[in-house]
């Protein structure tokens, strides 16, 4: 179908709460490429096309992000039926440089990591400016499709009431917010540095992984952002110095998402709404993968630090509250459901 004859094709482990079967398909004189299997019954085929169909839009339009190839029939996505189990199979460039972790978290030689911290905020401003003038053939979910008092009552245990609760009033401070074309959009939903290449040459940033985007704000994004950038300073014993960093860290950002876009101050006023409402994600996400392997609910002590966080209001993700431990970042006692 991709016409991959000839190419070395090696499976990429599989990661916890991954979704896909992923390989990279190399062949000398060839660029690489990556090849995506979905398989789960949680997403369908209109789901696929809308994220394909966003990729190619962005990467038309200027975005650093890992395009998708066409088969030779000319389609972006694949299916193929086998004992009626429906795969849907998409290819992709692969993204130039490594991964971060993948560096053990070393930046470029030389190089100021401020470098790097700007480039995250361009590349993603970038990104959510090409967004606001997107009108999609194939649309994808929005935020409230899946994030909802009624999906969340189904899905987190009664046990858990506090959480639930704290979960609504998040949803209906949500819904009284301006959704317009330069705030809400789509989005990627999980833009964090497990999802990007860097070229080790240029510092340019590549974007991939755009199976959870969705309308959303452009904030949730940033908000991602925000969370990510603790752990260059997860380990440090003081909280005002672990401020000072996390100040200076998003001031970077900033100037770097809006050499390329512009957001309004009062959407930046509610940068720790949206942690909390990354929070609410990560909570919902867990209780998803429980779900769909089949495994009883259950919270350890990472899943426990997020649910006593929204529970008792503490923001920030805790990083600045006498709940956060430097020995044990973002752990907490493990909570019986």
């Amino acid at each position: 179908m991709f016409g991959l004859e000839g190419y070395e094709i090696q499976l990429i482990p599989a990661h916890d709460g991954g979704r896909n079967v992923v390989y990279t398909c190399e062949k000398k004189g060839a660029d690489a490429q990556i090849i995506r299997v979905a398989f789960l019954p949680d997403r369908n085929r209109e789901d696929f096309l809308g994220e394909v169909e966003y990729i190619q839009y962005l990467f038309e339009h200027g975005g650093s992000v890992s395009n998708v190839i066409s088969s030779r029939k000319g389609n972006l996505l694949e299916e193929i039926i086998h004992n009626n189990h429906t795969f849907y199979i998409c290819l992709f460039e692969k993204a130039k440089g490594k991964m971060l972790v993948e560096n053990n978290y070393r930046y470029r030689k030389g190089v100021p990591i401020t470098e790097y911290f700007y480039n995250c905020g361009k590349t993603l401003g970038k990104l959510h400016q090409i967004s606001k003038g997107y009108t999609p053939v194939h649309r994808r979910h929005s935020f409230f499709d899946k994030y909802n008092a009624e999906y969340i009552d189904k899905l987190i245990p009664d046990s858990l009431s506090l959480v639930k609760e704290k979960m609504v009033e998040l949803l209906n401070t949500l819904q009284g917010l301006d959704r317009n074309t330069e705030t809400y959009g789509m989005i990627h939903f999980d833009y964090n540095d497990g999802n990007y290449s860097i070229d080790y040459d240029t510092g340019q940033i590549t974007v991939y992984d755009f199976d959870n985007s969705c309308f959303g704000w452009y904030m949730f994004d940033l908000a991602g952002l925000w969370i990510t950038g603790v752990g260059w300073v997860q380990f440090e014993p003081d909280a005002g110095k672990r401020k000072k960093f996390m100040d200076d860290y998003f001031e970077t950002v900033l100037a770097g998402y809006r050499s390329e876009t512009k957001i309004e101050d009062s959407m930046l006023d509610k940068l720790s709404l949206f942690i909390q409402v990354s929070l609410m994600e990560n909570i919902v996400d867990a209780f998803e993968v429980m779900r769909n392997n089949g495994e009883e609910p259950e919270c350890d002590e990472d899943l426990s630090y997020r649910i006593k966080c929204l529970e008792d209001d503490i923001p920030y993700k805790g990083f600045l509250h006498e709940i956060y431990s430097c020995e044990e970042p973002f752990m907490y006692e493990k909570r019986e459901i």
